[in-house]
């Protein structure tokens, strides 16, 4: 009875408002695989029982899987994306022409048979029983033979075949740095199914979106591979490799393999890498998880890599004060994959010849796990939550950090938006991260726009209450699937504002913010609206005799202020273009958005000093 009750509670607290007519549910998932891993031709056999409890109201007689390694295959989607795209990634394309004139030739198009990717399903069976699948490139298609009604579960088992390809993007093998194994995204992963139906995305460019679940992973290994990822593992003292107990006897298994058995609970993915040369370095945070370093014996690299260590313990202090805590006992940080990425309890990141490069990747990826792998957004509908928020939040980390901070950390990011409004290439940020247009639309979109929404909510609600919402954002959301509702929602709440103008200006358009000083005329101040996007603001006035006044102007529409000591003055109703105030000493100087947190694409008229 007490375990039903428990159940009965832990339901109730996933209970939540996701609509007006809907109450928030999430699926869940638990994942038992084994396997066998050939470092000769990196091909490995897989055995997979997956256990999927069905909390949608309705009955499903489908499922998909992601198999994302099929994407590195000559002709996928990806191939013929990056064939396609004005300005590929240069990671995954070959150059042929000169960097005047560019001729780019896709990697993928040119890999052999033995190069490629691939997940090949050998057998799939529902509660015991063989069921209908098709492969659609990077997704599996499942017909049930027996639907799954609400709040019920099927058992689904697997045997598959895979190979890691050569590393193009993220996963892989044998990267730039020289590591053997970079295993993300490799094995057959359930698609997620919410209140927006099933999110069976191709593997094209982009993001990812998991189901919330455990995972149960036994890796067959070359014994002279040392491996970090995600989890927990539950047999150190039989592998060794820097996890052992050194007051304890080492138990060594016998032949030319290790098993190394992993727990990972309550996460979305399970990623993995391995090296036959890699050092494995702890660290502990105070009240905290304990950091693994894993990184190549290679002494160009190895100074950084040290140094950085005690960087990491820092940043993760940081995000534990500022955000709410890590809410796993351990997070591996791995030299792998390529540029840097976030997983579940760990990062894959390369490189290590400039210590500010691979500190700045670390304190980044490593905020991916409060603002993607705890609070699971979808990636590839919302990268601007995950990449924005990220962003922000290890821009304020680093500068708190910093030897020398500065007060505005964020100016080189309006710069870049600047730079994609000139461009014409702008795009909402509701775009699928698929579907930009450019590579260029996308990376700024994402990292900076949605860096911008965050330091402009703090401006239009105060930053108080802006690091308040974050952190009731992540204590009200964790281990969940939020919205873009969600964090306006928080923000809503925590302020006391109505917000839900500015999620769609900034989100759904592409409308700009351009307000200007029209005139001032002894103590009267005429301000304008040009632009379309609509907001309060901040002035700061000099008067002729020397003091200075600030004040602020509501929005009608959010039908309230920020905390503020600036004087408040009546409100400005967006359909009106121009406001006017009478001030009350004569002007020497008026100066809108003083602060700078506005993204007003023409400062210039920002300012007006008489003479």
């Amino acid at each position: 009875m007490k375990k039903h009750l428990a159940l009965i509670g832990l339901l109730s607290v996933l209970t939540f408002a996701q609509s007006q007519n809907s109450a928030y549910w999430q699926q869940h998932v638990n994942y038992v695989m084994d396997i066998d891993m050939n470092v000769e031709n990196y091909q490995y056999d897989g055995t997979q029982t997956l256990v999927y409890t069905n909390n949608a109201p309705e009955v499903l007689d489908k499922v998909f899987y992601h198999l994302y390694p099929n994407a590195f295959q000559p002709g996928s989607e990806m191939d013929i994306r990056l064939q396609n795209i004005v300005d590929p990634d240069s990671r995954m394309v070959t150059n042929l022409g000169t960097k005047e004139n560019p001729v780019y030739q896709s990697r993928i198009s040119k890999l052999q048979p033995n190069e490629i990717g691939f997940l090949k399903v050998i057998s799939l069976f529902q509660d015991g029983k063989a069921v209908d699948f098709v492969v659609t490139g990077t997704v599996l298609k499942v017909i049930l033979n027996t639907p799954i009604q609400p709040n019920s579960q099927t058992t689904l088992t697997m045997v598959f075949k895979g190979q890691v390809p050569i590393q193009i993007r993220r996963s892989g093998r044998n990267n730039a740095d020289g590591v053997a194994l970079s295993m993300s995204q490799w094995y057959p992963k359930l698609a997620e199914y919410d209140f927006e139906g099933w999110h069976a995305d191709p593997y094209i460019a982009r993001e990812f979106h998991g189901v919330w679940g455990d995972f149960d992973v036994t890796l067959h290994l070359d014994k002279n591979y040392t491996v970090g990822g995600t989890g927990y593992l539950q047999n150190p003292q039989e592998v060794g490799h820097g996890y052992q107990d050194p007051s304890q006897k080492l138990k060594k298994q016998k032949g030319n393999k290790l098993t190394w058995h992993f727990i990972a609970p309550n996460v979305h993915d399970f990623t993995w890498a391995a090296d036959p040369n890699y050092i494995h370095d702890t660290k502990q945070v105070p009240n905290g998880a304990t950091l693994h370093f894993l990184y190549k014996n290679d002494p160009k690299i190895s100074a950084n890599w040290k140094a950085m260590q005690d960087d990491a313990v820092k940043t993760m202090t940081y995000y534990n004060n500022t955000i709410g805590p890590y809410p796993y006992n351990q997070y591996s940080i791995i030299q792998g994959g390529d540029g840097g990425m976030e997983y579940a309890m760990c990062t894959l990141i390369t490189g290590g010849d400039d210590f500010r490069d691979i500190a700045g990747t670390m304190r980044h990826e490593m905020a991916h796990s409060w603002f993607q792998f705890a609070l699971a957004t979808n990636e590839s509908e919302h990268p601007w939550m995950d990449e924005g928020f990220t962003s922000f939040i290890s821009t304020m980390a680093g500068n708190a950090m910093s030897a020398t901070p500065v007060e505005n950390p964020f100016a080189r990011t309006y710069n870049s938006y600047y730079y994609l409004v000139k461009s014409g290439k702008q795009e909402p940020l509701s775009t699928h991260g698929d579907r930009y247009n450019t590579n260029m639309a996308y990376s700024i979109a994402s990292y900076v726009s949605g860096e911008i929404f965050l330091t402009q909510l703090g401006a239009i609600i105060g930053w108080d209450n802006l690091m308040l919402t974050l952190k009731n954002y992540y204590a009200n959301w964790k281990m969940k699937h939020p919205t873009p509702n969600s964090i306006i929602r928080e923000a809503e709440k925590t302020s006391g504002l109505q917000l839900g103008w500015y999620l769609n200006e900034w989100v759904n358009t592409t409308h700009t913010i351009d307000y200007a000083i029209k005139s001032v005329d002894d103590k009267l101040v005429t301000l304008e609206r040009i632009g379309t996007m609509p907001m309060p603001l901040d002035l700061h006035i000099t008067y002729v005799d020397g003091s200075t006044e600030d004040f602020n102007i509501p929005l009608r529409m959010q039908y309230g202020h920020k905390p503020t000591s600036a004087k408040i003055l009546s409100d400005w109703a967006w359909v009106y273009p121009t406001y006017s105030f009478q001030a009350s000493k004569t002007i020497k100087k008026v100066e809108l958005d003083p602060i700078k947190l506005m993204a007003d694409v023409n400062r210039e008229n920002n300012v007006l000093e008489k003479e």
